[in-house]
Protein backbone atom coordinates (compact mmCIF):
# COMPACT_ATOMS: atom_id res chain seq x y z
CA UNK A 1 0.00 0.00 0.00
CA UNK A 2 1.30 3.69 -0.71
CA UNK A 3 1.00 6.04 1.64
CA UNK A 4 0.66 8.84 -0.79
CA UNK A 5 -0.92 11.55 1.39
CA UNK A 6 1.73 11.72 4.01
CA UNK A 7 3.61 14.31 3.19
CA UNK A 8 1.94 17.18 4.12
CA UNK A 9 1.01 16.08 7.28
CA UNK A 10 4.89 15.09 8.45
CA UNK A 11 4.88 18.96 7.43
CA UNK A 12 3.03 21.50 8.97
CA UNK A 13 3.02 18.80 10.65
CA UNK A 14 0.56 16.07 11.41
CA UNK A 15 2.94 12.96 10.30
CA UNK A 16 -0.65 11.25 9.26
CA UNK A 17 -1.94 10.43 5.72
CA UNK A 18 -3.85 12.91 3.52
CA UNK A 19 -4.45 14.19 -0.67
CA UNK A 20 -2.81 17.50 -1.44
CA UNK A 21 -5.45 19.01 -4.25
CA UNK A 22 -2.61 19.92 -6.81
CA UNK A 23 -4.45 23.33 -7.14
CA UNK A 24 -2.94 24.60 -4.14
CA UNK A 25 -0.11 23.40 -4.07
CA UNK A 26 2.72 26.16 -3.17
CA UNK A 27 6.17 26.62 -4.42
CA UNK A 28 8.18 23.75 -4.58
CA UNK A 29 11.43 22.51 -5.32
CA UNK A 30 13.10 19.39 -5.91
CA UNK A 31 11.52 16.85 -8.85
CA UNK A 32 9.67 14.45 -6.44
CA UNK A 33 6.56 14.93 -4.94
CA UNK A 34 6.60 14.62 -1.40
CA UNK A 35 4.63 11.45 -1.16
CA UNK A 36 7.27 10.54 -2.90
CA UNK A 37 9.80 11.38 -0.45
CA UNK A 38 8.54 10.54 2.71
CA UNK A 39 8.20 7.08 4.11
CA UNK A 40 5.91 6.89 7.12
CA UNK A 41 2.71 8.02 8.28
CA UNK A 42 1.41 9.19 11.85
CA UNK A 43 0.81 6.87 14.53
CA UNK A 44 2.28 6.75 18.57
CA UNK A 45 5.65 6.29 18.28
CA UNK A 46 8.57 7.47 16.17
CA UNK A 47 9.19 4.88 14.08
CA UNK A 48 5.79 4.48 12.57
CA UNK A 49 5.55 3.61 8.64
CA UNK A 50 3.16 2.73 5.79
CA UNK A 51 6.03 0.28 4.69
CA UNK A 52 6.78 -2.20 7.27
CA UNK A 53 10.06 -2.70 6.77
CA UNK A 54 10.50 1.03 7.52
CA UNK A 55 13.68 1.78 10.11
CA UNK A 56 14.77 4.79 11.11
CA UNK A 57 13.54 8.04 13.43
CA UNK A 58 11.74 11.17 13.13
CA UNK A 59 13.40 14.68 13.81
CA UNK A 60 11.70 18.17 13.37
CA UNK A 61 13.52 21.36 14.00
CA UNK A 62 11.21 24.27 14.70
CA UNK A 63 12.78 27.78 14.07
CA UNK A 64 11.02 31.66 14.47
CA UNK A 65 13.77 34.02 13.77
CA UNK A 66 12.72 36.67 15.06
CA UNK A 67 12.47 38.31 18.64
CA UNK A 68 9.89 41.09 20.52
CA UNK A 69 6.46 41.45 20.79
CA UNK A 70 5.77 43.15 17.55
CA UNK A 71 6.57 39.44 15.37
CA UNK A 72 4.48 37.68 18.13
CA UNK A 73 3.03 35.32 15.19
CA UNK A 74 6.22 33.33 14.38
CA UNK A 75 7.02 32.21 17.77
CA UNK A 76 3.47 31.12 18.22
CA UNK A 77 3.32 28.85 14.99
CA UNK A 78 6.60 27.39 15.94
CA UNK A 79 4.41 26.49 19.20
CA UNK A 80 1.55 25.40 17.62
CA UNK A 81 3.77 22.98 15.77
CA UNK A 82 5.38 21.56 18.61
CA UNK A 83 1.97 20.86 19.98
CA UNK A 84 0.30 18.95 16.58
CA UNK A 85 3.90 17.12 16.76
CA UNK A 86 3.66 16.21 20.24
CA UNK A 87 -0.01 15.18 19.59
CA UNK A 88 0.92 12.52 16.62
CA UNK A 89 3.37 10.66 18.43
CA UNK A 90 6.71 12.38 18.56
CA UNK A 91 9.03 12.33 21.26
CA UNK A 92 10.77 15.90 22.76
CA UNK A 93 13.95 14.23 22.58
CA UNK A 94 13.42 14.34 18.25
CA UNK A 95 11.81 17.74 18.53
CA UNK A 96 14.30 20.78 18.30
CA UNK A 97 12.72 23.67 19.05
CA UNK A 98 14.40 27.27 18.33
CA UNK A 99 12.51 30.87 19.54
CA UNK A 100 13.79 33.83 21.40
CA UNK A 101 10.86 32.87 23.89
CA UNK A 102 10.46 36.55 25.10
CA UNK A 103 7.00 37.12 24.03
CA UNK A 104 4.58 34.95 26.58
CA UNK A 105 6.19 37.37 29.30
CA UNK A 106 6.35 40.78 27.34
CA UNK A 107 4.46 43.64 29.18
CA UNK A 108 1.76 44.05 26.20
CA UNK A 109 0.49 40.39 26.49
CA UNK A 110 -3.12 40.68 27.40
CA UNK A 111 -2.21 36.77 28.20
CA UNK A 112 0.66 36.04 30.83
CA UNK A 113 2.40 33.08 30.26
CA UNK A 114 0.38 31.97 27.87
CA UNK A 115 1.12 32.33 24.06
CA UNK A 116 -2.32 31.55 21.08
CA UNK A 117 -1.98 31.37 17.43
CA UNK A 118 -5.59 31.49 16.51
CA UNK A 119 -8.18 34.05 17.90
CA UNK A 120 -9.18 33.42 21.80
CA UNK A 121 -7.23 30.03 21.41
CA UNK A 122 -6.01 27.54 23.73
CA UNK A 123 -2.04 27.83 24.88
CA UNK A 124 0.36 26.31 22.53
CA UNK A 125 3.41 27.37 24.69
CA UNK A 126 3.10 24.89 27.77
CA UNK A 127 5.55 22.02 27.14
CA UNK A 128 7.24 23.45 24.57
CA UNK A 129 11.00 22.74 24.94
CA UNK A 130 13.55 25.47 25.31
CA UNK A 131 15.99 23.99 23.51
CA UNK A 132 17.90 27.44 21.98
CA UNK A 133 16.42 30.74 23.23
CA UNK A 134 17.98 33.98 23.37
CA UNK A 135 21.01 34.16 22.02
CA UNK A 136 21.50 30.88 20.91
CA UNK A 137 18.85 31.15 18.67
CA UNK A 138 21.51 32.04 15.62
CA UNK A 139 22.77 30.51 12.48
CA UNK A 140 25.74 28.45 13.83
CA UNK A 141 23.63 26.91 16.14
CA UNK A 142 20.82 26.56 13.25
CA UNK A 143 23.43 24.91 11.20
CA UNK A 144 25.15 22.58 14.01
CA UNK A 145 21.66 21.02 15.17
CA UNK A 146 21.02 20.24 11.62
CA UNK A 147 24.39 18.48 10.84
CA UNK A 148 24.43 16.81 14.28
CA UNK A 149 27.45 18.50 15.34
CA UNK A 150 27.51 19.27 18.95
CA UNK A 151 31.15 20.53 19.22
CA UNK A 152 30.01 23.48 16.69
CA UNK A 153 27.35 24.43 19.42
CA UNK A 154 27.48 27.56 21.78
CA UNK A 155 24.55 27.32 24.49
CA UNK A 156 21.14 26.12 24.68
CA UNK A 157 20.03 22.55 25.34
CA UNK A 158 22.64 20.50 23.30
CA UNK A 159 20.25 18.74 21.49
CA UNK A 160 20.84 18.24 17.56
CA UNK A 161 19.30 16.24 14.97
CA UNK A 162 21.66 13.11 15.51
CA UNK A 163 20.30 10.85 12.02
CA UNK A 164 21.43 8.34 10.70
CA UNK A 165 20.58 6.94 7.01
CA UNK A 166 17.00 5.60 7.87
CA UNK A 167 15.36 8.81 9.35
CA UNK A 168 13.26 11.04 8.35
CA UNK A 169 13.69 15.26 8.97
CA UNK A 170 11.38 17.74 9.51
CA UNK A 171 12.34 21.70 9.15
CA UNK A 172 10.46 24.78 9.37
CA UNK A 173 11.25 28.52 9.41
CA UNK A 174 9.40 30.89 9.88
CA UNK A 175 9.93 34.95 10.24
CA UNK A 176 11.23 37.35 7.68
CA UNK A 177 13.59 37.38 5.17
CA UNK A 178 14.46 39.00 1.78
CA UNK A 179 16.14 37.52 -1.61
CA UNK A 180 18.54 35.12 -0.56
CA UNK A 181 18.37 35.27 3.10
CA UNK A 182 16.96 34.81 6.46
CA UNK A 183 16.47 36.76 9.61
CA UNK A 184 17.59 35.33 12.80
CA UNK A 185 17.01 37.43 16.17
CA UNK A 186 21.07 37.57 16.74
CA UNK A 187 23.90 37.49 15.28
CA UNK A 188 24.31 36.62 11.44
CA UNK A 189 21.84 36.10 9.12
CA UNK A 190 20.98 32.61 7.50
CA UNK A 191 22.49 33.15 3.50
CA UNK A 192 20.86 30.75 1.07
CA UNK A 193 24.18 29.57 -0.59
CA UNK A 194 25.61 28.49 3.14
CA UNK A 195 22.54 26.62 4.33
CA UNK A 196 22.37 24.74 0.85
CA UNK A 197 25.50 23.72 1.44
CA UNK A 198 24.62 22.64 4.82
CA UNK A 199 21.64 20.50 3.00
CA UNK A 200 24.63 19.24 0.95
CA UNK A 201 26.66 18.41 3.94
CA UNK A 202 23.88 16.37 5.44
CA UNK A 203 23.36 14.75 2.33
CA UNK A 204 27.02 13.84 2.06
CA UNK A 205 27.17 12.06 5.34
CA UNK A 206 23.68 9.87 4.20
CA UNK A 207 22.36 11.15 7.55
CA UNK A 208 18.61 11.23 6.44
CA UNK A 209 16.26 8.88 4.02
CA UNK A 210 14.07 12.15 3.26
CA UNK A 211 14.03 15.62 4.54
CA UNK A 212 10.58 18.18 4.41
CA UNK A 213 11.31 21.87 4.41
CA UNK A 214 8.53 24.31 5.45
CA UNK A 215 10.07 27.94 4.38
CA UNK A 216 7.87 30.71 5.75
CA UNK A 217 9.39 34.69 4.75
CA UNK A 218 8.93 36.98 1.95
CA UNK A 219 10.92 36.22 -1.03
CA UNK A 220 11.56 32.65 0.18
CA UNK A 221 11.72 30.80 -3.25
CA UNK A 222 15.13 32.63 -3.45
CA UNK A 223 16.51 30.32 -1.13
CA UNK A 224 16.09 26.95 -2.73
CA UNK A 225 15.38 28.05 -6.47
CA UNK A 226 18.49 26.75 -8.66
CA UNK A 227 19.99 25.85 -5.65
CA UNK A 228 18.99 22.74 -4.06
CA UNK A 229 19.78 19.53 -5.72
CA UNK A 230 16.90 17.51 -7.37
CA UNK A 231 18.00 14.49 -6.39
CA UNK A 232 18.59 14.68 -2.36
CA UNK A 233 15.37 13.27 -1.48
CA UNK A 234 14.64 17.21 -0.03
CA UNK A 235 11.09 18.16 -0.43
CA UNK A 236 11.25 21.75 0.15
CA UNK A 237 8.18 24.34 -0.39
CA UNK A 238 8.29 28.01 0.96
CA UNK A 239 5.06 30.40 1.12
CA UNK A 240 6.48 32.72 -1.89
CA UNK A 241 8.34 33.12 -4.89
CA UNK A 242 11.76 34.43 -5.27
CA UNK A 243 10.54 37.68 -6.32
CA UNK A 244 7.33 38.30 -3.58
CA UNK A 245 5.87 39.13 -0.40
CA UNK A 246 4.34 36.40 1.78
CA UNK A 247 1.21 37.44 4.29
CA UNK A 248 0.31 37.18 7.53
CA UNK A 249 -3.25 36.82 7.74
CA UNK A 250 -6.27 34.74 9.50
CA UNK A 251 -9.98 34.30 9.77
CA UNK A 252 -10.81 37.90 9.22
CA UNK A 253 -14.47 36.85 9.61
CA UNK A 254 -13.92 35.62 13.01
CA UNK A 255 -14.59 37.61 16.08
CA UNK A 256 -11.17 39.81 16.98
CA UNK A 257 -9.11 38.64 19.64
CA UNK A 258 -9.83 40.70 23.37
CA UNK A 259 -9.03 44.54 23.67
CA UNK A 260 -5.36 44.98 23.60
CA UNK A 261 -3.88 41.69 21.93
CA UNK A 262 -2.89 43.63 19.02
CA UNK A 263 -3.17 42.02 15.58
CA UNK A 264 -0.16 40.06 16.27
CA UNK A 265 -2.02 37.95 18.70
CA UNK A 266 -3.92 36.17 15.44
CA UNK A 267 -2.27 36.50 12.93
CA UNK A 268 -0.53 33.20 11.47
CA UNK A 269 2.37 32.26 9.20
CA UNK A 270 1.47 29.21 9.34
CA UNK A 271 2.61 28.93 5.63
CA UNK A 272 -0.02 27.92 3.45
CA UNK A 273 -4.29 28.63 3.16
CA UNK A 274 -4.98 25.00 2.44
CA UNK A 275 -2.92 23.38 5.62
CA UNK A 276 -3.93 25.82 7.80
CA UNK A 277 -7.17 24.40 6.75
CA UNK A 278 -5.83 20.70 6.86
CA UNK A 279 -3.97 21.70 10.36
CA UNK A 280 -7.40 23.16 11.88
CA UNK A 281 -8.89 19.81 10.74
CA UNK A 282 -6.48 17.47 12.26
CA UNK A 283 -6.15 19.70 15.83
CA UNK A 284 -10.29 19.24 16.22
CA UNK A 285 -10.37 23.15 15.31
CA UNK A 286 -13.04 25.42 12.95
CA UNK A 287 -11.59 25.24 9.46
CA UNK A 288 -14.15 26.75 7.31
CA UNK A 289 -13.42 30.51 8.35
CA UNK A 290 -9.95 29.69 7.31
CA UNK A 291 -8.96 31.60 4.34
CA UNK A 292 -9.28 29.46 1.32
CA UNK A 293 -6.72 29.38 -1.59
CA UNK A 294 -3.48 30.47 -2.54
CA UNK A 295 -5.36 32.52 -5.44
CA UNK A 296 -7.11 34.43 -2.67
CA UNK A 297 -4.01 35.85 -1.30
CA UNK A 298 -3.05 36.47 -4.68
CA UNK A 299 -6.05 38.25 -5.33
CA UNK A 300 -6.01 39.93 -2.14
CA UNK A 301 -2.20 41.29 -2.84
CA UNK A 302 -3.60 42.85 -6.30
CA UNK A 303 -5.75 44.67 -4.79
CA UNK A 304 -4.10 46.04 -2.28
Amino acid sequence: MICWERAIAFTLLALSCLIVDESLRPVTYATKLPSEVLDFKGDSGNNASCNTNFRGQRWAILIAGSNGYQTYRYQADVCHAYQILKKVGLKDENIIAFMYDDIASDEDNFRPGVIINKPIGDDVYKGVPKDYTGKHVNVNNFYAVILGNKSALTGGSGKVVDSGPNDHIFIYYTDHGGPGVLVMPTGEYAYANDLNNVLKKKHAAKAYKSMVFYLESCESGSIFEGLLPDNFDIYATTASNSTEDSFATYCPDEPRAPEGAGQEAFRTEETFPFEITYIEQKSGAPFDTVLGTLDDLNLHKKNN
